[in-house]
């Protein structure tokens, strides 16, 4: 949807989820020399002004990243992503928050691919003039959900997806579990990481019961769900009470280190009382 802008969020509660879990992946998968293809289907502008216009208005990273920034009692998880929040900015004041793409490239090794797909034309511009000459990235002006078929399976049969839409629009749904079914079909080994909001919407809440079917018929190695609820609706039920992410064929150690990482997120970044988490994963992860 060309009117979404993710600098709106950037580096909110949901950032700080999914960049997490982007983040344990792929540093599962540098434990092998063999390199991997990162493959991001809504890869959006790679990083954001924490001090532009968009991200105050609403200010949403002080209910996120901020709250993590000083702490020295994070799970080491957490920890690392604020290592690489700090690195986007030189080690200097926080000014700019990384985006999927920027944490899949501070990650990449020579070896390893980058295929970025973003369908606005304005993040493409920026995208594309921050990561569209470093080796091993390709940037493209395309729909991420059409272009899924042109990146699976990579040549070293080691790959990530990142379904990351906005949502705006009901399709978005429809569409998700499409690709991730597409994506299992085509390379039944692949990592897919699917990001979800938690809305009080019908299809929202019935996504992630058919992701799970389908990663239970697709993937080889069961799916993980990891939720986080830091906030309630407002008087007319609108708004966003937290995310989840959910993975197929997640990485043997993914839930282990999550264990911690979730109870303290929800105490971290609470916005009112009953915040909470939830992580559970199939017989098969």
């Amino acid at each position: 949807m060309l009117a979404y802008r993710h600098a709106f969020h950037a580096g909110n509660h949901a950032d700080v989820l999914k960049h997490t879990v982007l983040a344990l992946v792929l540093q599962h998968m540098n434990q092998k020399d063999k390199g991997w293809r990162y493959v991001d289907t809504h890869a959006g502008a790679g990083g954001y002004s924490l001090e532009g216009e968009y991200a105050k208005k609403k200010g949403e990273y002080e209910q996120g990243i901020a709250k993590l920034l000083d702490r020295g009692d994070l799970p080491a998880p957490l920890a690392e992503l604020v290592t690489l929040v700090r690195a986007f900015n030189d080690g200097k004041t926080i000014r700019q928050y990384p985006g999927s793409p920027a944490i899949a490239q501070m990650l990449m090794r020579p070896q390893d691919q980058l295929r970025l797909f973003e369908i606005h034309p304005t993040d493409h511009k920026i995208l594309a003039s921050y990561l569209g000459d470093v080796h091993g990235v390709e940037v493209k002006l395309a729909d991420g959900f059409e272009a899924l078929k042109s990146t699976l399976p990579p040549p070293t049969r080691r790959g990530v997806v990142l379904i990351d839409p906005s949502y705006e629009i009901k399709t978005d749904y429809t569409r998700t579990l499409a690709a991730l079914r597409e994506a299992l079909e085509r390379f039944a080994d692949a990592v897919v990481i699917v990001w979800l909001p938690q809305l009080q919407l019908i299809e929202a809440s019935q996504l992630p019961q058919r992701l799970k079917a389908a990663a239970d018929t697709g993937a080889k190695k069961g799916w993980l769900h990891a939720r986080l609820t830091v906030a309630h609706a407002d008087a007319r039920g609108f708004g966003m009470l937290g995310s989840s992410v959910f993975v197929a064929n997640p990485p043997h150690t993914l839930f282990d280190a999550l264990q911690p990482v979730l109870p303290f997120l929800a105490q971290a970044l609470a916005q009112f009382d009953g915040a909470r988490s939830a992580l559970e994963r199939s017989a098969k992860a």
